[in-house]
């Protein structure tokens, strides 16, 4: 940080600079005025009271029990996310501090927040309240640093609120300087796991906890860091940036949340300050070596002269499967686990069918077992680690015939086919030669075009001869609604979307491979596009 705080000192004149001249706090009670800042920030010892907790709304705020160690910018970030701050004075000695705000709407906004919300810094609790004091007054020699800091703080969020068009002094929460980061990913087309955010982001301060999940079928991510610097940073340098060379885009915001709340640590969510949290769902907790290896995990992506901005080549695509699989699960084979347990499922409507055209939109299912003693769990064995991997980041929570599944790593290494002359009822099927594999041939363009469920499905290999009606009805059969229908200009392709995502599965299982005559096999896929 020193770096931007010495340019932007120099560079930025700052607008009201009668804030800067007196040593000591304009205020109308006598006692307090008599405050003396010396060179070092510490206090003088005619520092009298402390104000009161149920005091009059003032722009000026007094914050108690301050960790040793803390930043002037950690406080200023406590409220840069109510509006501007105007000035800042650190009572090292007494861990406690003056925070200005721009204006007292601003400032009983943050009174409010925090008194609902316990502020935290590094871990800490802390105490925040109205001051006597109308405004601070500070002297610009003496508290230099501070000044710097706020300055630098200042002009970076100018820039980031021009560019947005938003305004800085907001009374409302806007997110800004939160320590939390919300990360968005686009152009998904390989597997992004918690394991290589984490690698990604430590490169910028300490990562305390994640959790990820999918909305809007699009994978997201909440990060948090000790230090909102640290989330400022990360956010100036990585947003935009791919993870994978010409895909997996960075979308970085700052939450609105300031803390994140972790249950479990698993292959989902992670709190790397507690490696003692269960795993959830009945698994076992996390091997102790294991847990103790979180915070020094160095994972193999981390390739000099890598190719992509983020030092991930595209080789390791493969890789960051298999890195999801080197925490927490021991034993798992350096490809990655290619077995996944599918649990939650509709046992009167599942067949290994459905299940091999709806997972074989990530990869090449090899074999599908729906389990005879619990028919709403199967398993199923993907080609590499990679694509079960895509499909268990993808698939996890959608609904699947009215019930949302869960896909997990399973901790079998292959699908064990009936013995010979066994019934079983058709519940277990090798899919090893199926000709229905989309990622057979290497570089197919089936590669590029893997997308989260969505409403709207990409149709192709249409015959001539069928219409855009007879498509309408064909999808309308499943069961769903059709919004939306578009050719393209050939014709051989089209979009079509349905009411929701769980109708476009479910029309995607029934009708992907249909015989529309001619020797035309529909082909169905999800689309990242909108009619």
């Amino acid at each position: 940080m020193d770096g931007i705080v010495t340019d932007v000192a120099v560079g930025v004149k700052r607008g009201s600079d009668e804030l800067l001249s007196g040593s000591v706090l304009n205020s109308p009670n006598s006692n307090m005025s008599s405050l003396v800042v010396t060179a070092n920030g510490n206090d003088n010892k005619k520092f009298k009271g402390e104000d009161k907790m149920d005091g009059a709304p003032s722009r000026v705020l007094h914050i108690r029990k301050l960790p040793g160690e803390v930043t002037e910018t950690e406080v200023i970030a406590l409220g840069l996310p109510f509006g501007k701050v105007t000035n800042i004075l650190m009572l090292k000695g007494k861990n406690q501090a003056f925070l200005e705000l721009a204006t007292e709407e601003a400032a009983i906004t943050m009174v409010n927040y925090y008194s609902a919300v316990t502020p935290h810094l590094r871990n800490q609790p802390i105490y925040i309240q109205y001051s006597n004091h109308k405004e601070l007054k500070t002297d610009n020699t003496l508290n230099q640093r501070a000044q710097a800091v706020l300055q630098a703080v200042t002009a970076v969020q100018t820039t980031n609120t021009s560019i947005s068009g938003t305004t800085v002094s907001e009374s409302a929460v806007t997110p800004a300087q939160s320590p939390v980061l919300r990360i968005i990913i686009d152009n998904m087309y390989y597997p992004v796991t918690l394991d290589v955010l984490h690698q990604i982001f430590s490169k910028f301060g300490a990562v305390l906890k994640i959790i990820t999940f999918t909305k809007n079928n699009q994978f997201q991510a909440l990060l948090q860091y000790g230090d909102p610097v640290n989330a400022q940073q990360a956010k100036l340098a990585l947003d935009g940036q791919n993870i994978y060379n010409a895909c997996c885009t960075l979308r970085i915001d700052f939450s609105k949340l300031v803390n994140l709340n972790v249950k479990y640590n698993n292959d989902k969510s992670r709190d790397y300050t507690r490696p003692d949290l269960p795993s959830g769902d009945g698994q076992p907790a996390l091997d102790p070596a294991i847990a103790a290896a979180f915070a020094k995990e160095t994972s193999l992506l981390a390739v000099p002269g890598a190719l992509s901005p983020l030092g991930i080549p595209n080789a390791a695509a493969a890789a960051a499967a298999a890195a999801a699989g080197r925490v927490g699960m021991p034993g798992v084979s350096a490809g990655g686990n290619t077995v996944l347990l599918v649990s939650n499922l509709n046992e009167e409507m599942v067949t290994p069918q459905s299940l091999f055209t709806l997972f074989g939109v990530y990869g090449d299912v090899q074999r599908v077992k729906i389990l005879y003693n619990k028919k709403d769990s199967a398993l199923i064995q993907m080609a590499d680690g990679n694509q079960s991997q895509l499909a268990m980041s993808h698939l996890n929570g959608q609904k699947m015939y009215g019930k949302i599944i869960r896909v997990t790593l399973s901790k079998h290494q292959t699908v064990q086919l009936p013995r010979e002359g066994l019934d079983d009822q058709g519940l277990t099927k090798d899919f090893g030669n199926s000709p229905l594999h989309r990622f057979k041939k290497p570089g197919s363009k089936n590669f590029q075009n893997i997308f989260p469920p969505s409403a709207t499905l990409h149709l192709s290999n249409i015959p001539p001869s069928v219409s855009e009606d007879d498509l309408r009805t064909l999808f309308a059969n499943t069961g769903g609604t059709v919004k939306a229908f578009k050719f393209f200009q050939d014709h051989k392709m089209a979009l079509l979307q349905m009411s929701t995502v769980e109708e476009a599965i479910q029309a995607l299982i029934d009708l992907h491979n249909y015989n529309l005559g001619e020797n035309h096999h529909l082909r169905v896929s999800f689309s990242k596009s909108t009619i």
